[in-house]
């Protein structure tokens, strides 16, 4: 009997040692959480968030990282008020551009693969047809000049390493768009979003999954992530508002008014018209669809949205 527990607890010992060790930057973010309560049990995972390190530190950064022993570091972490940044133009570069950077050394040293989100705003909207990763970068704002300088400073250190651009991110984790909007709906009977501007929502726990599948692939360069098929503001808004009526949440407001992009008058930044992502290429390296966006709104609504 002392030899079986013996042999077991080895066994078990041999099973947490090939475990891929992933240490997850920005752990308190939407997505940053959402990896971590995901990944907890299928990796040996740590998340850092803002507290426990400030990108725009670099003694951080170097203190926290480069003493840890990891396969994989995934940063998630980035300044991301869109119109903040057009003021605060240091620091969004410092942050958004030249800390993925030493991300990217820190990884290298380590022969470990950095993956490092960045954004469907690197484009200007122009093109009306979902973006593939061969399409130009064309940012219109400082926030995604920031995030576009990011990516090239990744990829510049090693191009083995991955940069994920994802859009229109939401999850239980952090308020986002639709949790703004489905509020709204339950204290007013009027509401309005905006009806010509177009992407595509992405589940932060779709993310997950997909960057679970991409860690054991380990492509690298650029790679698009969403969910299928692409709305607008409007058009998200009212399907959340639909799945919550359909579930038995009370809504005051049934119906999502639609509003012009130049009615946004207290934006500062520019924000591109039409940003979807095509996955095509994310299917092919992995064998995997995404499933829609109207899909994953409906779980998220069905999950989290209390009555």
């Amino acid at each position: 009997m002392v030899h079986r527990q013996s042999g077991l607890v080895a066994a078990a010992a041999r099973s947490r040692r090939t475990l891929l060790k992933v240490a997850i930057v920005g752990a308190g973010g939407r997505l940053g959480a959402a990896l971590l309560r995901v990944y907890r049990g299928k990796f040996d995972v740590i998340g850092f968030n803002h507290a426990q390190l400030d990108l725009a530190s670099d003694q951080q950064v170097d203190d926290k990282l480069a003493p840890l022993d990891f396969d994989a570091l995934i940063n998630c972490a980035a300044f991301t008020n869109v119109d903040l940044c057009e003021t605060e133009r240091d620091q969004a570069f410092r942050v958004n551009a030249e800390a993925p950077r030493r991300l990217a050394e820190i990884c290298s040293a380590k022969r470990a693969q950095l993956v490092h989100i960045s954004t469907d705003y690197v484009f200007d909207g122009e093109k009306r047809q979902p973006y593939t990763e061969e399409d130009a970068p064309r940012p219109i704002s400082v926030y995604a000049e920031s995030k576009r300088a990011g990516e090239e400073n990744v990829l510049a250190v090693e191009d083995r390493h991955l940069v994920l651009r994802v859009s229109w991110v939401f999850g239980p984790d952090r308020a986002s768009f639709v949790d703004a909007m489905i509020k709204r709906a339950r204290e007013s009977e009027h509401i309005e979003a905006v009806a010509d501007k177009f992407s595509a929502p992405t589940y932060t726990h779709d993310i997950a999954n997909a960057v679970e599948s991409l860690l054991e692939n380990r492509p690298g360069g650029i790679l698009h992530f969403a969910n299928a098929g692409d709305c607008s503001w409007q058009q998200y808004a009212q399907h959340a508002i639909d799945c919550c009526l359909s579930s038995g949440v009370p809504m005051k407001a049934k119906t999502v008014r639609a509003m012009k992009l130049s009615e946004m008058k207290n934006w500062v930044a520019r924000r591109p018209v039409y940003s979807v992502l095509s996955t095509a290429k994310y299917h092919a390296l992995t064998g995997r669809s995404a499933r829609s966006w109207q899909d994953a709104v409906a779980e998220y609504v069905r999950d989290f949205v209390r009555l």
